[in-house]
């Protein structure tokens, strides 16, 4: 068998070898526990979220938890792109793991949401390189028409992941404390240490080493501007009017001067000639809109059950079951599609046009529903939001080449991260402005809802209970409105790749 990591499939249907011989599924037990913990890590901490809100405060801060990691991750990526394709891959997965695992105590271990968000901060700079660091293994280990097969073998860690992630999240908030959400990540990551050490150790590239470190910088000061605008925008007023307009100043100033910085190098952090490729931009942007439609979805909903639906942690935890594992299912049979045809676009341009029409039905009509309505809709519109992620996956590393897999990886997981952050605060700061500009008590009440004392809402007479309870209604459907809008750009992107068949 050919130890070329490009070389075709055995023709008796074995795996394929990975690098210096490795079997595949060696490589592939190895990298699965380090994906789980990048996919656990949305969903599990996402359903303690209603909890963490009541224990610590601060309700129109929440989402930053979640914004906090995604931002981490966003700049970490394509750091660990580009040193995995430098140092090798093996030794950046064990350190990553290693400073996920330590910030997860940290995080347990939070008293404010202000620490808890600085502390997500930490978790997701070695979180960013859990997923790019193994989908460049499998980039280089598997022939470019078989990785959508083993697509297929991806989805399934997400699949169990995903359904791992809110049931064991609800469980472990109700019995045992928002904090043990953390602490579950450390024996998984010993176990995940353990497996990737038994890894070839590959040498990186005869390039040498020149780190991006100003462009790290620009990059850092341009995305951590951004979304603290978009939180304070939707509540600007004549005293903080100069301070949006200085951090809009910052904003535009760090892009522009990132973009030059990147055009001038040998070496940068953002590959500019992988990214001016038609094909790598427009999937990128892709994965970016889906990145906010899935994780928004996740940060809001089981809001939206503990305060609408009145459910408790370990409820919304099983309704959320349908959807998590909607998009790890779909994700696996566009895999096994994609393998078996060739095609590629056209899975998530069809796909995400159920998409939009589904998240529309459920910002107008989420109400009329019963909790158990609603989740198994979530379910029927995510197997279309899971037509995805392997497609970008396989198209970028089909453009890319062998010799810039781990640059091209971390593309999609940067990309993907920052559409999360951005989505995510964008979806928040509309929540919040809406139940504003309706009743600026409403937020006072929703607060409390979430702290489980629906006494103050209780003690208001009956037509301005109802009231209000309509008003945080139409707030969460303008958030699910603001949803079904990245769906929507997401589906004109996929109808726009040009690459349809590998």
């Amino acid at each position: 068998m050919s130890s070329d990591p490009h070389a075709p499939t055995p023709s008796d249907g074995s795996p394929p070898a990975g690098p210096a011989g490795t079997p595949f599924f060696t490589l592939f037990l190895s990298i699965m526990l380090p994906m789980f913990l990048a996919i656990v890590d949305q969903t599990i901490v996402a359903t303690a979220l209603p909890a963490i809100a009541g224990s610590l405060g601060g309700v129109e801060r929440i989402s930053w938890i979640v914004v906090a990691y995604l931002v981490a991750t966003t700049i970490a990526a394509p750091v660990y792109g580009q040193l995995g394709d430098l140092l090798g891959r093996r030794r950046l997965l064990v350190v990553a793991l290693l400073f996920f695992m330590a910030a997860s105590v940290l995080c347990a271990l939070s008293t404010s949401v202000e620490m808890l968000t600085a502390m997500r901060i930490l978790q997701g700079l070695g979180g960013g390189g859990l997923m790019t660091l193994s989908q460049a293994l499998i980039g280089e280990t598997v022939p470019p028409r078989e990785r959508a097969h083993y697509q297929g073998y991806l989805a399934a860690v997400a699949v169990s992941s995903s359904t791992f992630g809110p049931v064991a999240g609800g469980f472990l908030t109700e019995h045992f404390g928002w904090q043990s959400v953390f602490l579950v990540n450390l024996p998984i990551g010993v176990l995940a240490i353990v497996l990737a050490l038994r890894l070839p150790q590959r040498p990186g590239s005869d390039a040498p080493f020149r780190f991006d470190v100003l462009g790290v910088v620009l990059f850092t000061v341009f995305i951590a501007s951004a979304l603290v605008l978009l939180q304070q925008i939707h509540r600007v007023d004549a005293v903080s009017l100069s301070f949006v307009l200085g951090l809009a100043s910052v904003t535009v100033a760090a892009l522009v001067l990132l973009i030059w910085r990147e055009r001038s190098i040998a070496n940068p952090l953002l590959p500019i000639d992988l990214l001016r490729n038609p094909v790598t931009w427009r999937s990128d942007a892709l994965a970016a809109c889906h990145g906010a439609v899935l994780v928004s979805l996740l940060t809001f909903l089981p809001i939206y059950l503990r305060v609408v639906g009145g459910a408790s942690p370990a409820q919304t935890g099983l309704l959320l079951l349908p959807m998590t594992m909607g998009v790890g299912l779909g994700s696996m049979i566009t895999g096994r599609a994609v393998s078996r045809t060739g095609r590629t676009a056209i899975f998530p341009s069809v796909g995400l046009i159920f998409a939009v029409v589904g998240l529309t039905i459920l910002a107008l009509g989420s109400g009329a529903m019963s909790l158990t309505q609603l989740s198994v809709f979530l379910g029927a519109i995510s197997l279309f939001l899971g037509t995805v992620m392997g497609v970008v996956q396989v198209t970028i590393q089909s453009t890319a080449g062998p010799g810039k897999l781990g640059a091209a990886a971390a593309t999609v997981q940067f990309s993907r991260a920052l559409g999360a952050a951005l989505g995510t605060a964008i979806v928040g700061a509309v929540l919040f402005a809406v139940m504003s500009a309706l009743n600026p008590d409403a937020i006072g009440l929703f607060s409390s809802i979430l702290q489980g004392s629906a006494e103050p809402l209780a003690a208001l007479p009956a037509a301005t209970r109802a009231a209000i309870e309509g008003e945080i209604a139409v707030a969460f459907q303008a958030a699910f409105l603001t949803i079904a809008g990245f769906a929507t750009l997401a589906a004109i992107l996929a109808w726009s790749i040009p690459l349809r068949r590998i």
